[in-house]
C-alpha cells in the first residue's frame, strides 16, 4: 500500500506528542524510527477515517521496540495521531508477516 508516495518528513502536534509519551512512554523519535526499519506493515484504517484518510502502522524502533502507530498524511508529511505498544494479538500479526515475507 503506498500511503506516502512523495514522504517529506513529520509533521508533529504538540499535543499529540506529548500524550504520546505521558500515556505510552513512546517518544517522538521512536514513531519516526519506525518508517525507517523494516517490516514495516502499514494499513488503511477506514473505521477511523471520518474526517481525513487514516493509516495504521506495525513497525519496529533501531533497538526493537515494536510499536502500533496511527497517523495520516498533511502535505506530504506523515502525522502522527498514537503511538503505543503492540498488543500480544499484534505482535503476532507483525511476527507472522515478517516470517512470510522473509520466506521462513
Amino acid at each position: 500500500m503506498t500511503v506516502y508516495p512523495q514522504f517529506n518528513g513529520f509533521d508533529w502536534d504538540s499535543a499529540n506528542r506529548d500524550k504520546n509519551k505521558a500515556k505510552h512512554q513512546v517518544e517522538w523519535w521512536e514513531c519516526e524510527e519506525i518508517f525507517f526499519n523494516q517490516p514495516l506493515y502499514l494499513q488503511a484504517d477506514a473505521s477511523h477515517s471520518h474526517q481525513e484518510p487514516r493509516y495504521y502502522a506495525l513497525g519496529k524502533t533501531g533497538k526493537g521496540r515494536r510499536l502500533f502507530i496511527v497517523f495520516t498524511n498533511r502535505r506530504s508529511k506523515i502525522r502522527i495521531i498514537s503511538a503505543r505498544d503492540m498488543h500480544k494479538k499484534e505482535r503476532s500479526i507483525y511476527h507472522e508477516k515478517a516470517q512470510k515475507d522473509s520466506g521462513l
